[in-house]
This record gives C-alpha cells, sequence and structure tokens, in this order.
C-alpha cells in the first residue's frame, strides 16, 4: 500500500458521498490501480477484494464489497435507497428498482449518482445508478428509480 492510497481513497469518497463518510473505512489494506495511458486512478481494491471502479469522470462505481463497508456509516445513508421487503429478492437478483417500492431515499441522491439499495433492516443488497433524484423518487409512483448494476446474489 502506497503511503497516500488511503487518504486518497477517503477524499475521494467524502466528496461523492458526503462529508464524514470516509469514517466508515478501514485504516489500511487500500490498493490502487493505475491506468497506464492517463495515469489515473481506474481501480480500488481493499484485502483483495474490488472496492470500487473509478469512471473516467471522476465518479465511483461501487462493487457490492464497498457499499457494504460504508454502509456502517450513517451519513452514507443519504446516498441510499430503501425498499420495501416484497422486491428485495428481485433486487438481490439484479434487476432495476422501481418507485413505487422505495420507502426511503436520501436527500444526496442525484440523477446518475452511484447508490446503494438496502432492505428493511439496513442491510445492502444491490448497487446501481440513480434515474431520478431522492425528492423526485419520493414523488414519483411510476417508473425505475434505480438501474441496479449488480445485487447480492449476482
Amino acid at each position: 500500500m502506497e503511503p497516500g492510497d488511503l487518504r486518497r481513497v477517503s477524499v475521494m469518497t467524502d466528496y461523492l458521498f458526503g462529508g464524514g463518510v470516509s469514517r466508515a473505512l478501514p485504516k489500511d489494506g487500500f490498493r490502487l490501480s493505475y491506468s497506464r495511458r492517463s495515469g489515473r486512478v481506474k481501480l480500488i481494491h481493499h484485502d483483495g477484494k474490488l472496492f470500487a471502479t473509478v469512471k473516467p469522470n471522476g465518479a465511483m462505481a461501487l462493487s457490492m464489497y464497498g457499499a457494504t463497508l460504508l454502509a456502517k456509516s450513517p451519513k452514507f445513508r443519504e446516498n441510499c435507497v430503501q425498499v420495501s421487503d416484497d422486491v428485495v429478492q428481485f433486487v438481490r437478483g439484479g434487476r432495476s428498482v422501481f418507485c413505487k417500492f422505495v420507502t426511503q431515499a436520501g436527500r444526496n441522491i442525484r440523477p446518475k449518482s452511484e447508490v446503494a439499495v438496502i432492505d428493511g433492516g439496513g442491510r445492502v443488497v444491490g448497487v446501481g445508478m440513480a434515474v431520478l433524484s431522492g425528492a423526485h423518487i419520493r414523488l414519483f409512483k411510476t417508473g425505475v428509480a434505480v438501474k441496479v448494476r449488480a445485487g447480492l446474489d449476482r
């Protein structure tokens, strides 16, 4: 692990998900992979498991493992969408979340932002990209709220 790896991951996490979320990160075990062409961070691993992929625009696409680590932070809940228990099995299988099944949506959710989908107990069951803002997800009763990229069973 390079000396600045944890600091770089902490700054990126706080910038993308809100101040203080990085306190939930483990203090060691991070390894960054860089692009040979551009020199930018491409992948973030923690203890040999993929934590996140860094997109070219700087956004972080969390893995299920990364979202589970960050879910320990109460402030990360502002980036989460909670679904009703009757659709949890579909989200775990990688299916999209529709607005009518959302019971809570965080304030930090913006269109095309990275979100974690949680069940009623606060466990991460999927990760994906928000289609709508958190306020609109709560207002709408039809349409897709989150395009799930990875579910717990997938």
